[in-house]
């Protein structure tokens, strides 16, 4: 950004970002921190999004910006002593399916493996995570033991982003009022104030891909990165999709892990969060169509095989599908809530 520092005022921030010209790792921290703390107001807010439409967003941008969020957080270090798993999407795919990687994430722990999901509502989607979380009746806390209790008892946790990153309180009215996917959808899934060293990131084009796929290698943590072809930030089924982690970068169909093609209609999410949670419900249940079922059974076989490696995708899909067909990760479901409302 030349010698035109954050410091010197907004104008001049906006005035090099018209430019063409990228922040610096330190400046796009000072930007972002001061956006946070709310010292810009919200046509400045929406201005300084609005040139991430035009232009592309560089790593050391995203870098700097997930410093200022994460040296904000509320500090749940102690979870990470689980080295548990998060499943999450970016959003921003305008495909409205229903909770998928929520219900995913119960599944994976079902099967047994340790998952500590941070999630929001939807700001692109009729349901997020929360949206869900919340028609089922959770509270969402911040107390470190109630999530340790849920983390030991269920395998499950989970984190409402709002309440870990209040910075991003500062955006809300913003990002509702713009209705697009942001930058902000690509720093969602990277600032879970855990900091897991385990993730599964289902991201809504290529380029996203290989941006993750830098941020994951520098960390050194055991991740997957999935992409389906056509554009949805998870594993839809409804075609070709790619998946890229430490040990493997492939691409699949969903015939050649024993899977029949999804219809784009299948995975519709509803047009209220009650349906979405409906949804949600039939899949853990075991009521939910073959197509609902399916598509979350192949996300949490991605997620069983990242903190399992050594496995085959073949017998991750198995773990994942009895979680289901056994009834697991419907108990899962019961004693979660019992916990957490």
């Amino acid at each position: 950004m030349g010698n035109k520092s954050p410091s010197k005022g907004f104008r001049a921030v906006l005035t090099c970002l018209f430019e063409h010209q990228y922040l610096t790792r330190s400046e796009a921290k000072e930007v972002l921190t001061r956006i946070a703390t709310g010292e810009y107001n919200e046509s400045q807010i929406a201005a300084f999004i609005t040139v991430y439409f035009m232009r592309s967003i560089s790593v050391e941008e995203i870098l700097g910006f997930r410093e200022a969020l994460l040296e904000m957080c509320v500090n749940m270090d102690k979870l990470r002593d689980y080295n548990p798993i998060d499943i999450v999407g970016t959003g921003g795919d305008g495909k409205n399916t229903f909770n998928i990687s929520t219900a995913a994430c119960f599944v994976t722990a079902g099967a047994g493996c340790k998952v500590v999901k941070h999630g929001n509502y939807g700001s692109t989607s009729i349901s997020g995570a929360s949206n869900v979380m919340e028609e089922h009746g959770v509270r969402f806390s911040k107390d470190l033991n109630l999530h340790i209790r849920s983390l030991e008892e269920t395998n499950i946790a989970y984190l409402h982003a709002p309440l870990f990153n209040p910075a991003l309180k500062t955006v809300v009215p913003v990002r509702k009022a713009l209705a697009v996917r942001t930058f902000f959808n690509i720093l969602g899934p990277i600032i879970n104030p855990l900091m897991p060293k385990r993730q599964v990131l289902g991201v809504y084009d290529l380029k996203m891909v290989r941006l993750y796929n830098y941020i994951y290698q520098e960390s050194g943590n055991d991740f997957s990165i999935i992409h389906s072809l056509d554009g949805y930030d998870e594993v839809s089924l409804t075609g070709t999709f790619k998946i890229v982690n430490s040990f493997e970068e492939n691409i699949y169909t969903p015939e050649s892990l024993g899977f029949q093609k999804v219809s784009p209609s299948e995975l519709y999410g509803g047009d209220t969060p009650r349906e979405a949670a409906k949804i949600f419900d039939n899949v853990l249940n075991n009521t939910a169509t073959e197509s609902q079922k399916n598509v979350v059974i192949i996300n949490a076989a991605i997620a069983i095989r990242t903190i399992e490696p050594h496995l085959d995708i073949q017998t991750c899909i198995d773990k994942a599908r009895d979680s289901i067909d056994s009834g697991k990760a419907q108990k899962t479901l019961v004693k979660f809530l019992e916990i957490n409302n």
